[in-house]
């Protein structure tokens, strides 16, 4: 047996397993509610999968079902990568599924089908047989690639032998030793990790050196590798989701507290892609407090009626001359000056965005007449704004907010140092072309018919968002939508659409609240109940809504809505910037 699986583990599988399928039937005839044995499928085993060493409880969710409201035919068992997907309803994740006259008990590498087409569940199913060589992995009984799995006769058993592409069966009356079941296990988890990488590099690369395309995975992994190796630490997350927020629109917020390296990932960021200071295509641009037009950053006729660049115009100009590669721009502590003075300019111009054969372009940012050439904003331009929100700074307005994603900085690990002491020399650039970069879809209609679905599970959800803040006039419109649905596309392959949902409400939604008043709180109440399926209450301890908020659908976004409500029972007003 391999090493890594315990053995000396006294039956945590062999037990559960067969607890499961020799009392099930006869409590089916027992009330559901409260059930011991419904709460042990629910909570015990799960617990029990997740203290074996080889699951990784960071990585992994486990979940068990018997039914909601009712006995379920099939009972089931699911443990799901949550870079993957957080729900049996969509992507694919490895369970136990429990035949209806418990008679047999499988292992499956399965998928979900409540949101994919009966298309779509064959396509993936017959991938990923395709793909997997299964005699490369040890197992106590053959893993099987075929059609013949047997759940019973129900409508949902029928639907989950479909949607298996791989299992190994059990007999119940006769189970693999135990060390011989975490065997499997693992080795099913091995095949999980394969056929999730090779989804992952699914991305053609070419055979000379200067043109190689990466998928967006590993354009991520390099940039987080890239800025761990010179001394700094940020997490996975936090790169994977600048780098989606950047390709959904190129303008996006950093706020924080002082000193949580806002610029500097930014700075890391782009010389891993080969964007430095010294090949101008990255320039920190420091904002004056001064600042109250578009002239001090773009710039300005002078008494002679010579047009003086401004720091942004300058980069424009080269950029516009080097369309194939991505130019990076940090406007430091934006909000010391009134962003809308200097710069609604630019975000006016940006929002004309269009396709004209097969290009971005814009209106003009500043007129011919001024600088003798039509200049626009080029696609390769990404603006990335650093914030402090305290007494010397300016708050934004919806205009900005809309027009952004807010990535919240606050988040400081002092105590984490292991990353300084790995090994290996500094990480050479990589030089994409802006291509990997320049978001594909600048409307809807641009993304919706190869991804109406997804389309469809976003828009559902801002729906029911929308009716939540029309208590306060709050709700979001058709920008804020399509932005927000670019950017679950993007992530599609990186992390599971909650997780890119969860981004969203908190970059896109959360920013824009405040509240004063009791409606304006019971609107906050009422997201915390839609992010975690739990009522807030006031009286509930600390211990309490940390448990909600680990089960959550959206925690970031629980968290921190439960961070406003907190502040605003303090002070009797609350924001996103204060909380």
């Amino acid at each position: 047996m391999d090493s890594q699986v315990n053995e000396s583990t006294k039956d945590k599988l062999n037990s559960a397993l067969t607890k499961i399928t020799s009392e099930y039937l006869s409590e089916k005839n027992t009330p559901f509610k409260s059930n011991l044995l419904g709460k042990f499928v629910r909570s015990e085993v799960p617990a029990m999968i997740n203290s074996l060493e080889f699951i990784s409880q960071s990585r992994f969710i486990v979940k068990g079902s018997v039914g909601q409201g009712n006995w379920a035919q099939v009972p089931w068992i699911s443990i799901l990568d949550k870079h993957v997907t957080t729900s049996t309803q969509r992507g694919y994740y490895l369970g136990y599924l429990f035949s209806e006259d418990m008679e047999r008990v499988y292992l499956t590498f399965t998928q979900g089908i409540t949101e994919s087409s009966k298309e779509q569940i064959k396509n993936i199913r017959e991938d990923i047989r395709r793909t997997i060589q299964t005699d490369r992995y040890p197992t106590s009984l053959p893993i099987h690639k075929d059609n013949t799995i047997n759940l019973g006769s129900s409508s949902k058993g029928k639907g989950y032998e479909e949607s298996a592409a791989l299992y190994i069966q059990y007999d119940p009356k006769s189970l693999p030793s135990e060390a011989d079941l975490q065997q499997d296990l693992k080795s099913m988890i091995d095949i999980y990790d394969f056929y999730v990488q090779v989804q992952s590099d699914r991305v053609k690369e070419n055979d000379t050196e200067d043109n190689i395309e990466w998928s967006d995975e590993k354009i991520i992994t390099h940039i987080h590798t890239y800025i761990r190796k010179q001394g700094f630490y940020y997490e996975l997350e936090d790169v994977k989701n600048l780098f989606l927020s950047l390709k959904t629109k190129p303008f996006v917020i950093l706020s924080g507290i002082s000193g949580t390296g806002k610029t500097k990932i930014v700075e890391l960021f782009s010389e891993s892609l080969g964007a430095t200071e010294e090949n101008k295509q990255f320039t920190l641009i420091p904002v004056r407090p001064d600042w109250s037009d578009g002239s001090d950053l773009l710039g300005y006729t002078d008494i002679k009626g010579e047009f003086q660049e401004g720091p942004l115009t300058s980069v424009i100009k080269e950029a516009t001359l080097n369309k194939d590669r991505p130019y990076f721009v940090v406007l430091d502590e934006m909000n010391l000056a009134r962003v809308e003075y200097y710069f609604s300019d630019f975000l006016s111009v940006m929002e004309s965005r269009k396709w004209v054969d097969g290009e971005v372009q814009t209106f003009p940012i500043i007129s011919e007449n001024q600088v003798g050439e039509r200049l626009t904003i080029p696609p390769n331009l990404f603006i990335i704004g650093t914030v402090n929100m305290d007494e010397t700074t300016h708050p934004f307005s919806k205009k900005v907010l809309d027009r952004a994603n807010t990535i919240e900085c606050n988040d400081v690990h002092l105590d984490t140092l292991s990353f300084l002491e790995e090994e290996g020399g500094r990480d050479e650039p990589i030089y994409l072309t802006n291509e990997r970069l320049q978001s594909k879809y600048l409307r809807l209609k641009d993304a919706y018919v190869s991804n109406k679905e997804l389309v469809g599970n976003v828009t559902e959800e801002l729906v029911k968002i929308n009716e939540l803040l029309k208590a306060i006039q709050a709700q979001v419109g058709y920008r804020v939508r399509d932005e927000i649905c670019f950017y679950t596309i993007y992530s599609r392959y990186i992390m599971s659409q909650d997780e890119a949902l969860d981004f969203q409400f908190y970059q896109k939604i959360l920013p824009r609240l405040t509240a004063s008043h009791g409606q304006a709180f019971q609107v906050l109440k009422n997201l915390f109940t839609y992010f975690t399926n739990y009522t807030y209450d006031e009286d509930l301890s600390q211990d309490q809504i940390e448990d909600m908020l680990d089960k959550a659908r959206f925690p970031r976004s629980g968290q921190k809505v439960y961070e406003m409500i907190l502040r605003g029972e303090l002070d009797g007003f609350t924001s996103f910037w204060n909380s």
